[in-house]
């Protein structure tokens, strides 16, 4: 057998999450990863002990929120008068990485593996940071009535966040922008 290499890592990560996206964590084997990625059963186990460590390595590697260096503001380029606007700049530029593979992943792993939840629950609480920031900033009239600020920033993190689950069980394209502009309105901007 050949030494392992970063490729043959990489490979059984990219044969997971496809696997994983695809079949669920359950139903995609060890075998069934290795076979995937081309490489011998036990390589697997070289890299991954257990086949959770490969969710988990998954999860950890393949979905972040980039931090900001300077708070949430640093990301947002705010219009006062154009929540709408704002949100959908954010949107085309909010650094989350999370492949549409990973998102389903995040998504169907999320009930029943804590690490996943966990991830989930940072990525969720980053990105709705940011769009309650940014419709601060851009509608600051609206800065007493906090309750419909996090309502309208929790709406679009789902979308934002959910968009290829959400079109993967309706069928439906859910475009953030139209929902930016719902948003907007919702918020008498």
């Amino acid at each position: 057998m050949s030494e392992p290499t970063a490729d043959s890592r990489t490979r059984i990560l990219d044969a997971a999450e496809a696997l994983f996206a695809d079949r669920g964590y359950e139903a995609s084997s060890t075998a069934r990863i290795a076979g995937h990625a081309n490489v011998p059963k036990g390589l697997v186990f070289h890299y991954f002990p257990q086949k959770i460590d490969v969710l988990v390595a998954l999860v950890d590697e393949r979905t972040f929120v980039e931090e900001l260096p300077d708070g949430p503001e640093a990301a947002v380029e705010a219009v006062p008068g154009d929540p709408a606007g704002t949100l959908s700049r954010l949107a085309r530029r909010l650094p989350l990485h999370a492949s549409p593979a990973m998102r389903r992943i995040l998504f169907r792993e999320a009930d029943t593996h804590k690490s996943v939840r966990e991830r989930l629950g940072r990525l969720n609480s980053e990105v709705f940071l940011r769009a309650r920031r940014a419709l601060e900033l851009a509608h600051p009239g609206a800065r007493g009535d906090q309750a419909r600020l996090e309502a309208a920033a929790a709406t679009f993190t789902a979308v934002l966040i959910y968009q290829e689950n959400l079109a993967g069980l309706t069928g439906q394209h859910i475009d953030p922008d139209a929902v930016a502009e719902l948003i907007a309105r919702a918020l008498g901007a």
